[in-house]
């Protein structure tokens, strides 16, 4: 049976720009909607929400059967889910908080296969449809089809790009706006940071390493694709919940006139 083109191979093609949300709720439910509301993947929030190993591969498989791209956000940057969520079939992986280059390079390694990585073999695993793959298609799709991307959220991170790109198994990036405003204390939309994005971006493009970011409203995730990133994750299955909730009830108080 023929795969469809990976995340990564989606990412690296010419204008590519795909939108995403993140899931945070630990429930298949949600997963499998927001498959059918026509997102193009959900990344897994392990760092900021209440995925244990478990209800992340669960994600995985539901957001794969709908057709969705599965991405994690680790829980951190040790490193200790890595192997257990590659070999569970995951599309790509982010490290948070990762601040130098050679951190970069330690924690991509991780998700590559030697001789890029130090990935181990396991393809008797659902990334190899539990064996039904040779061991060499496993082994290529791992090296050349899977998303290892880290997270750049502070000033220092920024600063180091052009090193931080030059990691060998890195293939994306992601930029966090939220940790960059708290470390800098400066909005998202100060000319300091918006130069520093351009210039990840630009380097980002010159290396061809897709480049995220997260944004709330479709207003902002137009102009990521006019700044030239590969993808975005907008909003999140808790913040549409809420909003959605909130809407409703705010509008039935007012047509009860309570």
């Amino acid at each position: 049976m023929d795969r469809k083109p990976s995340l990564i191979d989606r990412l690296k093609a010419k204008d590519a720009f795909l939108v995403g949300t993140w899931a945070k709720i630990p429930s298949l439910e949600t997963v499998e909607l927001i498959g059918h509301a026509g997102f193009d993947f959900a990344v897994v929030d392990m760092e900021h929400a209440p995925h244990s190993f478990q209800s992340a591969y669960q994600a995985i498989a539901t957001a794969q059967a709908v057709g969705l791209y599965a991405m994690a956000r680790l829980p951190d940057r040790s490193g200790g889910a890595v192997q257990r969520l590659l070999d569970a079939g995951i599309d790509g992986l982010l490290v948070p908080r990762v601040e130098t280059p050679e951190i970069a390079a330690d924690v991509t390694a991780a998700m590559a296969f030697p001789p890029l990585g130090s990935r181990g073999m396991g393809y008797t695993s659902r990334a190899a449809r539990w064996g039904l793959d040779s061991a060499a298609d496993y082994l290529e799709r791992g090296r050349n089809h899977v998303m290892r991307g880290v997270q750049i959220e502070d000033m220092g991170a920024l600063e180091q790009i052009d090193g931080i790109l030059a990691a060998p198994a890195l293939n994306a990036v992601f930029i966090g706006f939220g940790d960059l405003a708290l470390s800098s204390g400066l909005p998202g939309s100060h000319p300091t940071l918006r130069g520093l994005e351009a210039k990840v971006l630009a380097a980002a493009r010159a290396k061809g390493v897709p480049c995220g970011t997260a944004v709330q409203t479709p207003e902002e995730a137009v102009r990521c694709r006019e700044a030239g990133y590969s993808f975005v994750m907008i909003s999140a299955d808790t913040t549409l919940f809420a909003h959605a909730a909130r809407r409703l009830m705010d509008d039935t108080r007012n047509a009860l006139g309570r």
